[in-house]
This record gives C-alpha cells, structure tokens and sequence, in this order.
C-alpha cells in the first residue's frame, strides 16, 4: 500500500464557518459516511456541449467505459481511505464515487479537518467545519470532491402553500382561481392521446414523504388512474410523511403534478437527507439507476449559487452533463423568492442546481382564465418572498444555446453576461396555484416547484410520443423560441436599488422564453 506523506488543500472544497452555535456533543467515536467523488476517465465535452442535443445518447455501459471513474483511480483511492482505517460502503464506476464508513477521529485524520457540531439558529444541529479539505498531494488531481464531511441543510424546497390573511391554510373551495393539474396541460395545449406511458419521472426530495391513501383518492377525485409511484432510499433516506405544513407538502406536489400530466408514467421517488452529500447520491443514484432506468428529472430543491462551494457547483454541474450524454431530461426550480434569491445581501443571486447550463430552469407566472382560454399570464411577484427566481449566473458562463438570446449583463455590475434564467415558465403564484391533497388535506400550492414536475409530466409525453428521449432540452427550446408563448409583463425584482429582472419581448430573465405550448414543442423536436 502507497504511503502519503502530505495532504494539500483540495482546490473549491473550503467551507465558511457556519452560522450558528458550536456544541461539544460531536464525539470522536461517531460514525458517518462520505462520498469521494473521482475525475472523470476522460473530458466530456468532447461529446456534451450546450450548442446542441447529443444526437445518440449513450447507453449506462458506454458512458461508464468512456466518462465513468477509472478503476484504477478508484481502487487508488480506496486504497488510501483504507490505510485512514475507513471501510467501503460503496464503489461505482459510472458514479464516479468511493463511499466510505468511519469515525470522526478517522476522517479528521484522513482529510485534515476540524469538525464539530453546531446549532444553527432555527434549531437545527448538524455536523460542521470551516476551511479546505485536505487530501494526499498524490490524489489531488484524481479527486473531483469530498462530499459529507459537513451536513449542514443545503436547500431548501420551492413550493408555498396558499395562507389565509391569519396564517393558516386557505380552503381551497375559498380560492377564487386555482388549478388541476390536468387542466393546465389541456391550458397549455400539451400533446393528447399519450399518458407517458412506458416512461419513469424521477423525483429528487431531500425531506418528507407520501401516503398511498392521499395519492388514491386525489388521482380518483381527477378521474384519472393513480400511478404507480415508487419510493428509492438513498445514503439512509426515507419515504417520511408528518403533517400538511412539513416537505410533505413538496413531495406531494410533486408526485401529483407530474403524475396528472403524465399518468401512465411510474414515478420514482429518491428521498435524501438535506445535505450537498444527501442530494449529489440522489441525483447520481437515479441518474444511473438501471433497474429504474429514469427519462426525467425533476428537482424542486435547491440555493443561491452563494452557499455552494465550488467543488459543489462542479461536481452536480458535471452530473448534469452526464444526464445529457445519457439523453435524460432535467428540470429544476428557479426559486421562489425573486432576484435575490432569499440571500439579503443587497445583491441579485440565481438558484442552483436550476442555474447549471445543462439544467432546465423552471420559472413562474401569475395565470388567469376564463374556463381553458388564458385572458392574462405575467411574472409571479406577489411579494420579496413570494416571486419568481431568475438571473444571471456568477457561477457559469453565458451557454451556446443562448448567445442569440439577448441576456443582459447582471445587475449586479452592469457587465458580466453568465448564463441567463429560467428558461421557461408555467403557473407557480400560490394565488392561482395547484389543487392538490397532502396528509389527508386539500390544499392549494404554488412555487416554482411546481413547474419543475409540471415540465416533466410534458417531458414524458413527449417521450413517449417520439418513442425515444428529448434528452438535452434547453438547445431546441432556444432554436425555437416560437413553441413558447412570451410573457411580457410584471417583473421579479426583490433586491433594494430595483436590482431585479423585467419581463419584455422575447428572452428574459424574470420567465425566460415564456411557457411552453406543448403540441408546438412537439412538432420542432
């Protein structure tokens, strides 16, 4: 065995310190897991970029051979985790990840950190540490990221329950507009005659859980067959459903919306602890699922780009990539809580993991009808906690597919031009929201998290209508910007000094290229 003398910082691993209380509970002898995630056999982009779709999506085993981890590689890093006395829970090549078991003392050691736990000021108690990671000089540039060390909550989900003026859940029968989902897919004129039959939506969540009986009955009460819905633990999550004001919320949304769009499509539910560890395994679990065998992704979670670290960014960022090389579609909320994103530092932020160039960002609107006619649609802004997310990106570079679309320089400097978003929008104000039922109750959400499975329900269709996958979505979006119905009033702006996005004619970065006509999309692809 290979000795290592020297450990040196792992580049875009440091962590500020965290906010909060520091405790002395953390034991030395506590047990935990990390994920070591290696670099790539070979660059991708060789393959993936955001000019176009990839024209053959790879199949599991062609992108483990070419763009999976090493053995090599992987065995070298097992080997040093080993010497650290830390155990093996898992080794995947398409995942490109070493799982491993050890105590507090061993991982300290192992990666020259200082851990502790702190308490932050909600309540909330999690494992913490500041600074790098520290890894052998010799793995340095084998290692992508070390994910785990630290599980403080990294997202939070983008849904809203409609409130009455004192707080409590509105009755939905109260509620002047709202929406089954089913309805909006007629709305937004998506494609009849298909079910998503023979398709999988995968659907990340990071807390909460569902109940059998609430899906039984809100799919009986549509008329409509229930999915099949399948629950997929991932590093000790579980399906946890509580009480109507917990995640329980944004799981059922989730399962509710897609599977209304989309009722002959099984739905495959990977739950996760809220942690970058806890969602990076979710999204690299389903991704290369292949019992499975996912065509979507819908994610309804996610940050300011601020509170990720860099290795974060680049690791999921890569995980995208990956999905577009395997042809499988990913959709994510843009945020809820307009430009700033909820930061409060005087500065417009975007969401991730929505603001990845292989992501499709999902934005909101405000929709009034009359019957299935639209008579308005604008940007959702009801409040500075309350509208939709959207921006530029200080983290990723203006994509390809967006050269032509006329995304403005941040308002933050007047002059980086990153990429822009959403990229497309639907209905996500909680004033003209969801009908939908969570632990037993009958409620109206809105949220961009609702656009996200929304935009997989169409995905699936589509899917299904083609007999192969969309795949990469955001370069036929934005080389037919027409199969979008523009929005062009209202705007997201929640930072102080109107730092915030307008909507306008064409691209912007309130609700992107406007909502997509279904049956439209279907003919350009």
């Amino acid at each position: 065995m290979a000795r290592y003398d020297t450990l040196v910082p792992l580049p875009g691993s440091e962590k500020s310190a965290p906010e909060g209380t520091q405790l002395k509970t953390l034991k030395s002898t506590d047990v935990f897991e990390v994920t070591v995630r290696v670099n790539r056999r070979q660059p991708i982009e060789s393959l993936v970029t955001t000019e176009a779709p990839v024209a053959q999506p790879l199949t599991q085993n062609q992108y483990t051979t070419q763009f999976g981890g090493d053995p090599a590689t992987l065995r070298t890093v097992e080997d040093y985790l080993h010497s650290q006395g830390l155990s093996t829970v898992l080794i995947s090549a398409p995942r490109r990840s070493v799982i491993v078991r050890g105590t507090v003392d061993q991982f300290s050691t192992a990666f020259g950190v200082s851990l502790a736990n702190y308490k932050a000021p909600d309540g909330t108690v999690f494992r913490g540490r500041s600074g790098p990671i520290q890894v052998p000089a010799e793995l340095v540039d084998l290692i992508e990221g070390v994910f785990g060390l630290d599980d403080r909550p990294i997202a939070t989900a983008h849904f809203q329950v409609l409130r009455k003026g004192s707080g409590g859940i509105a009755d939905p029968r109260a509620v002047t507009t709202s929406f089954n989902p089913n309805q909006l897919a007629k709305i937004y004129n998506y494609p009849t005659g298909v079910t998503g039959k023979g398709q999988r939506i995968a659907i990340i969540e990071l807390g909460g859980g569902f109940r059998q009986a609430d899906i039984t009955a809100y799919f009986k009460s549509l008329g409509l067959k229930a999915p099949v819905v399948k629950a997929v633990s991932v590093d000790g999550g579980v399906n946890s459903p509580s009480n109507a004001n917990s995640a329980d919320g944004e799981v059922m949304l989730d399962i509710e919306v897609a599977g209304a769009v989309a009722p002959g499509a099984q739905l495959i539910v990977y739950f996760a602890p809220n942690t970058d560890k806890g969602f990076l395994d979710a999204i690299t679990t389903a991704l290369h699922d292949t019992v499975n065998k996912p065509s979507v992704i819908s994610i309804s979670w996610g940050a300011a780009e601020k509170n990720w670290t860099p290795q974060s960014l680049t690791t999921f960022n890569q995980a995208f990539q990956g999905a577009a090389a395997l042809g499988i579609t990913v959709c994510a909320a843009a945020g809820d809580t307009g430009s700033g994103d909820g930061v409060g530092d005087g500065k417009a932020h975007v969401d991730f993991p929505a603001s990845s160039p292989f992501v499709l960002a999902c934005g909101g609107t405000n929709l009034k009808t009359n019957g299935n006619m639209i008579t308005s649609e604008t940007v959702w802004h009801v409040s500075n906690d309350s509208a939709t997310g959207g921006g530029i990106s200080d983290v990723f570079d203006l994509p390809d597919y967006q050269q032509k679309a006329g995304v403005p320089p941040s308002v933050n400097d007047g002059k980086r031009i990153g990429r822009g978003l959403p990229d497309v929008s639907a209905v996500a104000d909680p004033s003209t929201g969801y009908n939908v039922r969570v632990d037993g109750q009958n409620l109206v959400i809105g949220g961009t998290s609702a656009v996200s499975p929304l935009m997989a329900g169409l995905v699936a269709l589509l899917n299904q209508q083609r007999a192969k996958p969309v795949g990469f979505l955001n370069p036929v979006l934005y080389a037919n910007p027409a199969v979008c119905r523009d929005i062009t009033q209202g705007d997201n702006i929640t930072v102080a000094g109107n730092k915030g996005y307008k909507a306008q004619p064409g691209w912007d970065a309130a609700t992107g290229l406007g909502v997509v006509d279904g049956q439209k999309l279907a003919k350009a692809i």
